[in-house]
């Protein structure tokens, strides 16, 4: 394992039902449904990743899988994206917004999506994943190796040229699944990239529940196989992802540094993870 790899200490063991499952027949139906609603975003090609069609394809696949979509923004915050005028007399578009979340589950990536179609930074192994990889290639997520540290410059220096040219980018800067955002510590390296773009940086908490409770059901974590993990999710009842937008950080004033930037997205992000609390 290289220096840029994190493993985490949660195991699939962590990720339980907090409520009954649902039955044999209700999970085999959200499965086909599920495939239905898989099928018809590949067979949208390339205009898949077109905001409108993306956002509607990652909200029926949660639909799909009986996963219900809870979004809660400060006020006056339409979605992930900070939208901000250039500076007068600036030249190009205003940078997009990294947008950074804690990561627990596969269904991360949809639950984000659905709120505003960004694009994704994701480790290579999701592309290589049986249906999903391909839909996040289709979304057009971008692709890094843990595994090649030496190419963490170049991805950086790629991250600040996405962001320059006014597109925003989620990313999950734990490197790694945990049980809950509780857990994990932020990686820094890709806040360098919104310090180098002059972007702001949107902190979103992730957080999963079973009928109010909070639930670690939907966790992908360790080295379980992508179906598994499919399989109990599909067998979750009353499972609600909770998408919780944050303020934007500034990273030009008082944000020198990425350490300071990310510890500060870290404590917003776990600041909502306390307040309904941890999942253990």
């Amino acid at each position: 394992m290289s220096t840029w790899e994190v493993r985490s200490e949660c195991t699939p063991g962590c990720a339980v039902h907090a409520a009954p499952r649902v039955s044999s027949a209700e999970a085999a139906r959200r499965c086909a449904a599920f495939a239905r609603a898989a099928g018809r975003a590949l067979r949208d090609g390339e205009r898949m990743a077109e905001p409108a069609r993306l956002r509607a394809h990652a909200r029926a696949v949660l639909a799909a899988i009986g996963v219900r979509l809870d979004i809660d923004t400060p006020p006056d915050t339409a979605g992930l994206v900070v939208r901000e005028a250039r500076p007068p007399g600036a030249a190009g578009p205003p940078p997009g917004t990294l947008v950074v979340a804690n990561h627990i589950s596969w269904l991360d990536i949809p639950a984000l999506l659905a709120v505003e179609p960004v694009t994704l930074l994701a480790k290579r192994e999701v592309g290589e994943w049986p249906l999903v990889g391909t839909l996040a290639r289709r979304a057009g997520t971008r692709f890094i190796d843990r595994g090649r540290p030496r190419q963490l410059p170049a991805t950086v220096a790629s991250l600040a040229d996405v962001l320059r040219s006014g597109r925003s980018v989620a990313v999950f800067p734990q490197a790694s699944t945990w049980c809950s955002g509780a857990y994990g510590a932020f990686r820094r390296a890709t806040f360098q990239a919104a310090l180098d773009a002059g972007a702001p940086v949107r902190p979103v908490t992730l957080s999963y529940e079973q009928l109010g409770q909070p639930s670690t059901v939907a966790g992908f974590l360790g080295d379980e196989e992508f179906l598994s993990s499919v399989r109990r999710v599909v067998r979750a009842r009353g499972l609600t992802v909770r998408v919780t937008v944050h303020p934007p950080l500034d990273p030009r004033p008082g944000t020198d540094d990425r350490r300071a930037l990310a510890d500060l997205a870290r404590a917003a992000v776990s600041s909502r993870v306390q307040a309904v609390g941890t999942y253990l």
